[in-house]
C-alpha cells in the first residue's frame, strides 16, 4: 500500500471528513479522495462512510484507523533514523490534559511548529487517561503523580500545591489547623487520595473524605470557590481564584508536595526526534 495514501485516510478519520483532511494536507479534493478509494479498493473493504456532514469510520475502518497510524509513525521514525541531521518532519501525536493543556502546554507546542515548519502537530485534549498504545499518539502530557505503568515517563517540571477553601466556607465552618483537623471538612478532590502534608521534618499521610469528586483541576477550583468544601489545588491553578478573592489558602503551616508535570511515551529503545524536542522545550518553557 501506499504510505501517502494512509496518511490520506487517518487525516481524513482525523479531521471528520475529505474537505476538512483537504485542508490539512494542503491537497485538492480530488486527490484525497482518489487516495481514499485506492485505499478501500486495495483493502477491500469500506473503510469511510460518506455523509452530507463529511464522512464516519465503519467498524472496519476503526480498526483500520489505528494501525495505519502506528504504521505512519514508523515510517516517520525511520526516516528520522536514518536523517539525523534533517529538519524534522511528518505528524506528531499529542495527547494533552485539558486542565493545564490551553495555559501551559498549547504555547510550547505552538512553538514547535514555528521552529519546525515542516512538521505537523495532532493535539487531543482530555483529562481522561488516554491509552497511547491503542490510540495511535506518539507521546502525552501528564499532570500528577503518575500511577505504575510501563510508559516511560520524562519529568518535565513541577507545580507547587497548597490546601485551599473560600472565604464563605472558612466563615461558617472554620478552617482545619492542622492535619487531624482536615477529615472534619468535606474535601474536593480528583478521587480516592492521601493528602500527605509535612511541617518540622515530619509526614502526616491523611485520607480526606467528600462528596464532590471532578477529573478536572479547574472543575475543582470552581467547586471549591462555591463552598462546597476545601482542595489541595496546584497554586498555577488558584491564583487567579485567590486574587478575585473566592478562594484563600488555609492551614499554611503545612505544605503538601507538588504535582510533577511528566512527558509519557510507549516503551521503547529511544524516543523519536520529534518527542525529544517537544520534552527538552517544555522542559525550557516550565523551567522559566
Amino acid at each position: 500500500m501506499d504510505v501517502d495514501d494512509l496518511r490520506t485516510f487517518v487525516e481524513v478519520a482525523d479531521a471528520g471528513g475529505v474537505s476538512a483532511a483537504s485542508r490539512r494536507l494542503n491537497l485538492a479534493k480530488s486527490i484525497v479522495s482518489r487516495r481514499l478509494l485506492r485505499l478501500e479498493a486495495e483493502t477491500g473493504t469500506q473503510l469511510l462512510a460518506r455523509t452530507t456532514r463529511g464522512a464516519a469510520l465503519t467498524e472496519a475502518g476503526t480498526t483500520f484507523r489505528e494501525h495505519a497510524a502506528r504504521i505512519c509513525a514508523e515510517v516517520d521514525a525511520a526516516l528520522e533514523a536514518i536523517s539525523p541531521g534533517s529538519e524534522l518532519r511528518g505528524l506528531l501525536r499529542v495527547a494533552v490534559p485539558t486542565t493545564f493543556g490551553p495555559t501551559h502546554f498549547a504555547p510550547a507546542i505552538a512553538e514547535m511548529t514555528r521552529r519546525h515548519p515542516q512538521l505537523r502537530i495532532n493535539c487531543r485534549y482530555s483529562d481522561r487517561y488516554v491509552d497511547l498504545v491503542t490510540e495511535g499518539f506518539d507521546c502525552g502530557i501528564r499532570v500528577g503523580y503518575l500511577p505504575d505503568s510501563n510508559l516511560v515517563a520524562r519529568r518535565i517540571g513541577s507545580f507547587s500545591v497548597r490546601l485551599f477553601a473560600s472565604p464563605d466556607y472558612v466563615a461558617a465552618h472554620g478552617a482545619p489547623e492542622t492535619p487531624e483537623d482536615v477529615p472534619g471538612h468535606p474535601a474536593v478532590m480528583i478521587a480516592t487520595e492521601t493528602w500527605t502534608f509535612s511541617a518540622g521534618g515530619k509526614s502526616f499521610p491523611v485520607r480526606p473524605t467528600g462528596r464532590f469528586k471532578a477529573d478536572s483541576a479547574v472543575a475543582i477550583a470552581e467547586a471549591t470557590a462555591a463552598g462546597a468544601g476545601i482542595a489541595a489545588l496546584p497554586d498555577v491553578i488558584a491564583e487567579p481564584y485567590v486574587a478575585a478573592g473566592t478562594l484563600v489558602p488555609v492551614m499554611t503551616r503545612y505544605t503538601l508536595p507538588s504535582v510533577g508535570a511528566f512527558v509519557v511515551r510507549p516503551p521503547g529503545q529511544h524516543p523519536s526526534r520529534k518527542v525529544q524536542a517537544l520534552i527538552e522545550l517544555l522542559t525550557e518553557r516550565l523551567g522559566r
